[in-house]
């Protein structure tokens, strides 16, 4: 039975590279992908997933869509960081 690390010590290279390719997309299809879900869950309504969620009541952090909205934005560094690529070159 081989390691996933002795599997891809193969590839070299070319593996490394097309990893950090997967990776960078996966980055960048974080924040629209949990753009996505607040606005979905706005339209079709949080259920009982949003109740779990809103136990802090008051709380204006309280519920899925804020929760989404900041995961969101947390990821936008990526998109900051294409952007900036961009406009340098």
């Amino acid at each position: 039975m081989t390691s996933p690390a002795s599997a891809t010590a193969g590839a070299g290279r070319d593996g490394v590279v097309a990893a950090r390719h997967i990776a960078r997309w996966l980055a960048l299809a974080a924040t629209p992908t949990f753009a996505i879900m607040a606005v979905l869950t706005v339209m079709i309504g949080g259920g009982p997933a949003d109740a779990l969620c809103a136990a802090g009541q008051g709380s204006v952090l309280g519920g899925m869509v804020p929760m989404y909205l900041l995961m969101s934005a947390f990821h936008a560094a990526a998109w900051l960081r294409l952007i900036a690529e961009w406009r340098s070159g």
